[in-house]
């Protein structure tokens, strides 16, 4: 099958094509400032609209994965505008244009459309974003509610990974605990931690299957970044005294983050070979991954 996959160099992007390539599709990596490893490469500028529609007509894929985002939060919150034409309306060209070309369209969103006020969040669950991440994401979300094609919207939570250039949470405790620093953990936020390669592989059996609706797939534990941190330390045997209980009110962001966005994974659990990873698998997994590399 033909693959466009938007947002290609990053953490996700970059294993997904890895994955797509391994399995013998044709890739088209889209990509704005780093370039991919891996697939045919094509550089988009999701604020040029001309370009995304000059793009997907020339290359006419038979599936899309949309994954290019602005995802600072806090820069989200200074730069509304921009995050809107990224998240919100460059969604909307994709999406029209898959509607066109009879594209399946994957559109991968975020935990942070909803408020965290109460987690273990289900597809159906009322949105209500606190920051303007969220909310750009969010619009991406709404645009294609008004489609009649086929579309899935993968909603995921703190994807982890190795990247060449993203360091990823646990990666970043690792190495200050390494290194003896001292480090403020958040007690009071709770996510459902994602590993990178079992999401990669969630998403394009959602892809390949043609699976429609919204689905959440994220790692299957719902933790705290603390007892995250406390975890990666107890696997490698590094001192949990260096790390320093923090609550969330303490923080200098500009942009509020929800406490408790995690998300109920068993829709994903029933629909899907690839089934969503308890946070110690995950981590096991991770490991062997550093290690090997």
């Amino acid at each position: 099958m033909k693959f466009l996959v938007t947002g290609s160099a990053g953490l996700i992007g970059s294993q997904i094509v890895k994955d797509l390539v391994e399995q013998n599709h044709i890739v088209y990596s889209c990509y704005h400032d780093q370039k991919p490893l891996q697939g045919i490469l094509i550089h988009l500028d999701l604020s040029d609209e001309n370009q995304i529609i000059q793009t997907l007509q020339q290359i006419k894929p038979d599936r899309i994965i949309h994954l290019a985002a602005m995802t600072g939060v806090d820069l989200c919150e200074t730069e509304k505008e921009l995050a809107t034409i990224i998240n919100t309306k460059a969604t909307e060209i994709l999406a029209r244009q898959a509607v066109k070309l009879n594209a399946f369209f994957l559109y991968v969103s975020t935990d942070y459309v909803f408020d965290g006020i109460n987690g273990m969040k289900k597809e159906n669950d009322t949105t209500n974003p606190l920051g303007f991440y969220g909310k750009s994401k969010l619009g991406g979300e709404l645009v294609l509610n008004k489609l009649a094609s086929n579309w899935c919207i993968a909603r995921t939570s703190t994807p982890f990974g190795i990247h060449s250039t993203k360091k990823t949470f646990p990666l970043w405790v690792k190495e200050n605990l390494e290194a003896k620093k001292e480090i403020p953990v958040l007690i009071d936020q709770f996510t459902s931690p994602t590993y990178v390669p079992n999401l990669s592989k969630m998403l394009i059996e959602i892809t390949t299957r043609q699976i429609t609706g919204i689905l959440h797939v994220s790692g299957a534990t719902r933790i705290s970044r603390y007892a995250l941190a406390e975890l990666v330390a107890d696997k490698l045997h590094l001192d949990k005294s260096l790390l320093i209980p923090t609550k969330i009110d303490t923080m200098n962001w500009k942009a509020q983050r929800p406490k408790d966005s995690s998300l109920n994974t068993s829709l994903a659990s029933e629909n899907l070979n690839e089934q969503p990873q308890k946070i110690e698998k995950s981590l096991e997994l991770f490991i062997n991954e550093l290690n090997s590399n």
